[in-house]
């Protein structure tokens, strides 16, 4: 059979996970501390028939890592991140890394995502605070206060940058390697009373939505024209002309 119709196909494929991708970077533009995926195929030469044929192959997923916009919201349990540096979150998968620094305290006094799930420090415990003891203050480095005392330090952590990463729920990341606690703090810490936006840029991915629609679009027309020069062809045969 024609490899034109395969060959459309993978195209096909390639660009619907393409589409899925900018779906969920578009529906997640407005949550806080979401990373944007970026989706990339190599291709993958068949020597099946006398002439090699070039397919779309396996998508490989990538994460773009630059910030966000931090926005001031005036409540002291929200940070925002500053840096390449990421907070860890204690999960029923295991540790999750995020930007999202909006905070809660549970009535026994964990420090929680707005999920429920505890934040982390560096050395990996869950973070518990006393409500009752004051005013809570957040330096730059993550320390948390109380009444001028020094009661917990909020984890922040460097993920390898040849770590292969998978998405969490949302803004939660999670690396295929442990991740490094930061301990220069002189381009990495946190701004107490701020939340990082997602990095997602709407109107690039409506620009990429677009190009996909054309190319499906595209191979649509190729797959039809193959589809009639292949009738075309099969009357003329069948007619013995």
């Amino acid at each position: 059979m024609d490899s034109t119709f395969y060959i459309s196909l993978s195209g096909q494929l390639a660009l619907q996970r393409r589409l899925d991708t900018i779906a969920n970077n578009v529906a997640n533009s407005s949550t806080a501390g979401f990373r944007a995926e970026n989706v990339t195929f190599d291709s993958v030469i068949s020597n099946a028939s006398s002439a090699p044929v070039a397919y779309a192959g396996t998508p490989e997923g990538s994460f773009a890592l630059n910030s966000g916009a931090i926005t001031s919201t005036s409540n002291p349990l929200d940070v925002a991140v500053r840096g390449d540096a990421f907070l860890a979150v204690s999960t029923s998968a295991g540790t999750v890394y995020t930007r999202d620094g909006r905070m809660r305290l549970s009535t026994a006094g964990d420090l929680e995502t707005i999920s429920g799930q505890p934040f982390l420090d560096a050395g990996g415990a869950p973070i518990q605070i006393n409500p009752g003891n004051g005013t809570i203050s957040i330096s730059s480095k993550g320390e948390i206060s109380q009444d001028g005392k020094r009661v917990a330090t909020l984890g922040l952590f460097r993920l390898a940058p040849d770590s292969k990463l998978t998405r969490y729920e949302g803004s939660g990341l999670m690396p295929d390697r442990p991740a490094e606690p930061v301990v220069d703090f002189t381009a990495n810490g946190v701004v107490q009373g701020h939340v990082e936006n997602s990095n997602v840029n709407p109107m690039l991915e409506m620009t990429r939505l677009i190009s996909i629609s054309r190319s499906f679009e595209a191979i649509s027309a190729m797959i039809d024209k193959a589809d009639g020069t292949l009738n075309n062809a099969i009357r003329t045969l069948g007619s013995g002309r």
